[in-house]
């Protein structure tokens, strides 16, 4: 799961056709009839048909997209509501770049989805055009295709707010000082949640993991495959788990990496409760990898000490805002990227340590947000409004403040570093405006393959946990465990006990005896 900053407070933040004409399997209807209703099972039947005999028409993208060729564009339509197919249609941006190798080493499409919810997988065929070492075996078998989820990026985007006031700052202190500090929170959440009412309400009942996963299937066809090759990092993970309990026999290979725990009571208030226990966790483990290297950043020689320096900077910024526009919110979001990817150790700690050495812009620099990006601004609004209509949308949230108030001042205690963020970005959910589903019963159905799971157990965003219950409910899978490590997204990273087996299973479908765990990828150096 990926987050950024929003409200008064930065939250953690934190994509050729192989069969033409293929239509979709008759297993679609009995799978998910089973768990979400006739009515929506009957619709993606029928949008799947339709797709499938539209196919996608391949073009150069836009040149406003910054996709260039040789990655192709194209649309896909879905029904806005699965009840009426017939009713109002979205279109879904889709891109790919065909597979490098030749036509016997062909085994279709791979279809991507990086996270959020509210990420983009449009970026996923470049890997193919730079050449990435991690994925150029498995370029030579699969096309390699992205998508915006529906209300993403391209595809019918949905807002909660103006752009610019979204990203304005510096926001309130996320940590509140008293009573008047929460009442000021619960304020903003509330208005964030009449605004995606007032600027998104006919997408919001819509917007639905389940819905996804539809359009997923939906796309499959409109590919021309007769199964889905996936491959889901983050919430992806969730949407290939509701994607294989809605269409078990549509999958051909799914690998999820990094794992949001399906189960029924975890969707999503429990999830960022454990979210905040995991991030403080992995915060302690860069801590001590700063104190280890403090002959390269001098900002403290023990953990201890490196916390202290964490919240002297912290509270000096909410006295004296850095630069007119850093306070301890807009400080959380860019700290907070060195426990979520350890690629963000070194730099995160070389900008601490270049401000304390008395460089002032470079922090400005890397944590303040830019205005002028007005592009980039509406990115980050849409990826946010996104996060917060599928989570808000996917289960029924406590609307008592007490309970929120108990459960994150108790949390807060031992787990300052996400907690009262992760809190109020998630806040809106309580006074959501639009219907909230029961979340799907992820388990196996009738022709599910084995599905591979990689996951480290030090992750911050997506506690192991996950994992380790995705792969109870699907039978077959198979679990690689990266052992002592803790940076989000396993599968980009190099570690060939991980890659070698991810290859493996993508060109061959093979899969260990039983679970694998591999030593830790190598340790960041300053």
């Amino acid at each position: 799961m990926r987050r950024t900053a929003v409200l008064g407070s930065a939250g953690t933040l934190i994509a050729g056709t192989l069969i033409a004409g293929a239509i979709a399997a008759p297993a679609a209807g009995a799978d998910s009839s089973r768990h979400h209703g006739g009515q929506e099972a009957r619709g993606v039947q029928i949008a799947a048909a339709r797709a499938a005999k539209a196919g996608i028409d391949w073009a150069d993208c836009p040149a406003d997209w910054a996709i260039a060729a040789p990655i192709q564009c194209g649309w896909v339509s879905v029904p806005l509501d699965y009840a009426k197919p017939d009713g109002k249609q979205i279109k879904l941006a889709v891109d790919r770049h065909v597979s490098t190798g030749t036509k016997d080493e062909r085994q279709g499409a791979l279809v991507y989805n990086p996270g959020g919810p509210g990420g983009s997988g449009m970026a996923f065929p470049k890997r193919i055009v730079t050449k990435n070492p991690l994925w150029t075996k498995t370029a030579k078998a699969y096309d390699f295709v992205g998508f915006d989820p529906r209300g993403v990026g391209h595809s019918a985007p949905i807002s909660c707010i103006d752009p610019q006031e979204f990203v304005k700052a510096p926001k309130a202190d996320p940590v509140p000082d008293s009573e008047a500090d929460k009442r000021a929170q619960r304020k903003l959440a509330a208005e964030y949640a009449d605004g995606c009412a007032e600027r998104s309400g006919d997408m919001l009942p819509h917007m639905t993991t389940p819905n996804t996963a539809r359009d997923l299937d939906v796309i499959r066809a409109a590919l021309g495959e007769r199964k889905l090759n996936f491959l889901g990092v983050s919430y992806g993970t969730y949407l290939g788990a509701v994607y294989g309990t809605l269409f078990p026999s549509h999958v051909r290979r799914m690998v999820v990496d990094s794992v949001v725990n399906p189960a029924k009571d975890n969707i999503w208030y429990e999830a960022n409760l454990n979210q905040d226990i995991a991030f403080q966790t992995r915060w302690n483990d860069w801590k001590a990898w700063v104190a280890e290297n403090d002959a390269a950043y001098h900002i403290g020689d023990t953990p201890e000490k490196v916390e202290q320096a964490w919240l002297t900077l912290r509270a000096a910024a909410k006295k004296n805002p850095i630069g007119g526009v850093l306070g301890p919110a807009e400080l959380i979001g860019f700290f907070q990227g060195a426990p979520y990817y350890d690629s963000a150790w070194a730099p995160t700690a070389q900008v601490w340590s270049d401000y304390l050495g008395g460089d002032t812009q470079a922090l400005i620099d890397a944590a303040a947000p830019d205005l002028s990006d007005t592009a980039g601004n509406i990115s980050s609004e849409n990826s946010n409004a996104v996060y917060t209509a599928v989570e808000c949308a996917d289960a029924k949230w406590p609307t008592s403040w007490k309970k929120w108030d108990r459960d994150n001042t108790r949390l807060h205690k031992d787990h300052p570093f996400m907690t009262w963020a992760n809190a109020w970005m998630n806040l809106p959910c309580a006074t959501w405006p639009s219907k909230q589903q029961t979340p799907l019963d992820v388990r196996t159905g009738k022709g599910l393959p084995p599905v591979l799971i990689v996951q480290s157990t030090r992750d911050a965003a997506t506690p192991y946990e996950g994992a380790v219950e995705l792969h109870k409910r699907f039978k077959g899978s198979r679990l690689i465990t990266e052992k002592g490590a803790g940076s989000h997204g396993v599968t980009g990273l190099v570690n060939p006990c991980v890659n070698e087996r991810v290859d493996t299973y993508l060109l061959t479908g093979k899969t260990d005896r039983r679970d694998v765990t591999c030593t830790p990828h190598a340790t960041p150096t300053p």
